[in-house]
């Protein structure tokens, strides 16, 4: 007897859905050079076409009037401010104070008057101040994008919900190394933190909360 597949297993325990409020932002995760660049040991041959979707929500939100907001990762020249993440994932050497790699793409910088939140963890809110700021603004749904899909997409959209955000995650912004694990993960963002959707949803819930 063949075993169900992941749908099959899920259906009926992991079904809620949530609706948008209104007044969504764009968070933009980590889309910065070092994911883009060939040769740079954190390459993912997704990212260009990740990107170009962030850079279309982008335009859309802020002719919109929805705020855009930026994430971009930056370490002390020892680490010693990444703590045990940095330790666990070398890689992350990357982002070194004054790193070209850690640099926001041509075409997707943060334009005059938006946030940027520099983090050293995969979640936009850990020790960022990002959730206050938020709340401030009387934001209640976010648009999360960026890379990577498993990482610090999944750990943002995590904090998000658990910070009383609705989270949309959107599938054609964001990417991974891999297909599976990109895949995977969206999969358990629908099922129990998030919904999932696409571009084209994602700049009708923009239309949507278009301010005058």
């Amino acid at each position: 007897m063949a075993s169900p597949s992941a749908a099959d297993n899920y259906a009926g325990v992991y079904e809620g859905r949530l609706q948008p409020g209104s007044r969504p932002a764009l968070l933009i995760v980590d889309v910065v050079t070092a994911y883009l660049t060939e040769g740079s040991a954190l390459f993912m041959e997704t990212a260009a076409a990740a990107r170009d979707s962030n850079i279309r929500l982008a335009q859309a939100a802020r002719a919109a009037g929805v705020p855009v907001v930026f994430t971009n990762v930056r370490y002390k020249p020892d680490g010693s401010d990444g703590g045990v993440f940095y330790r666990k994932a070398p890689v992350l050497k990357a982002f070194v104070e004054g790193s070209p790699l850690g640099a926001f793409p041509e075409g997707l910088a943060p334009q005059e008057g938006e946030r940027v939140f520099t983090k050293q963890y995969p979640s936009a809110f850990f020790g960022t101040g990002l959730a206050e700021a938020l709340h401030a603004e009387g934001i209640d749904t976010l648009l999360v994008t960026g890379y990577s899909t498993s990482g610090c997409v999944r750990a943002s959209a995590l904090d998000a919900m658990q910070y009383g955000f609705v989270p949309l995650v959107v599938r054609d912004a964001c990417a991974d190394r891999h297909e599976g694990p990109h895949e995977a993960n969206l999969f358990d963002l629908q099922a129990k933190y998030a919904e999932v959707i696409s571009e084209a949803e994602a700049l009708a819930v923009i239309a949507a909360a278009r301010r005058p």
